[in-house]
């Protein structure tokens, strides 16, 4: 059973990577929005931020990071939308497939060209000055932890991509993620922030998770928020798949 699900997952999957790389304009899309803003936040505000001895190209990355992945699951939603409405999924329950396989291929999918989105801006800060200590321990944890934010947020994305009834309704809901890292640590101190405005910044998920990245990132000691980071990633991504996989039997029963 294990190996059907799994060889069905990877030609599936094999056949969403296709769509991706006939329009890669999605991957430069996704990646062009985030470019923009670290341009903006860097050579017009960043120089009125103070954020200590750490240049503030290195101080923002983790965010514009999370704002990447955010901006770049809305083409999930898209993509299982217009799987819906096409009819493909009707064709895929009468065939002898694993059903959970295709929403896991687009999820799959997600993650691969977030990846590539995150390696472009990655690249982009490296142009501008972004510069790191980290070895190759702290990278390989920041790769998780967004790999784990990625899958957290696609399955996020499913619900909607499977329940909406526009295509303006299935990619609507990233707006407010995109909207998020701004009430958080990541492009200014909490410390700056007047007291209710602060108190919500320094407990939603996106801080914690940030401030890990940045820590990782500049090598300076890991705190709790790890731990913090961690939970939220993991407790997201157990609701999500919950609720994605009871709206996918909703719409196959």
């Amino acid at each position: 059973m294990a190996t059907h699900f799994i060889g069905d997952t990877a030609a599936l999957t094999g056949r969403t990577l296709r769509h991706v790389t006939r329009s890669p304009d999605t991957i430069i899309t996704t990646a062009v929005m985030p470019i923009a803003m670290m341009l903006m936040f860097v050579y017009v505000f960043g120089g009125a931020i103070d954020t200590g001895s750490v240049s503030y190209v290195n101080y923002m990355l983790p965010g514009i990071l999370l704002i990447t992945i955010a901006s770049g699951i809305a083409y999930t939603a898209f993509r299982l939308f217009t799987d819906m409405q096409g009819g493909i999924f009707e064709r895929f329950q009468s065939m002898p497939i694993a059903r959970s396989g295709v929403l896991w291929a687009h999820v799959l999918t997600s993650l691969v060209a977030n990846v590539l989105s995150l390696v472009v801006v990655v690249g982009v800060a490296l142009l501008m000055g972004f510069r790191s200590g980290a070895g190759v321990g702290a990278w390989l944890a920041v790769a998780g932890i967004l790999i784990l934010f990625t899958l957290a947020l696609t399955w996020i994305a499913v619900i909607p991509g499977l329940s909406a009834t526009s295509v303006e309704g299935a990619s609507a809901f990233s707006y407010p993620l995109i909207f998020l890292p701004f009430l958080s640590s990541a492009f200014v101190p909490t410390d700056t922030m007047p007291g209710p405005v602060r108190w919500f910044a320094e407990h939603q998920p996106v801080t914690s998770i940030v401030n890990t990245i940045r820590d990782l990132l500049t090598g300076q000691p890991v705190g709790n928020d790890v731990w913090t980071a961690l939970a939220w990633c993991v407790g997201i991504l157990v609701v999500a798949y919950a609720f994605a996989m009871a709206t996918y039997r909703r719409k196959i029963s």
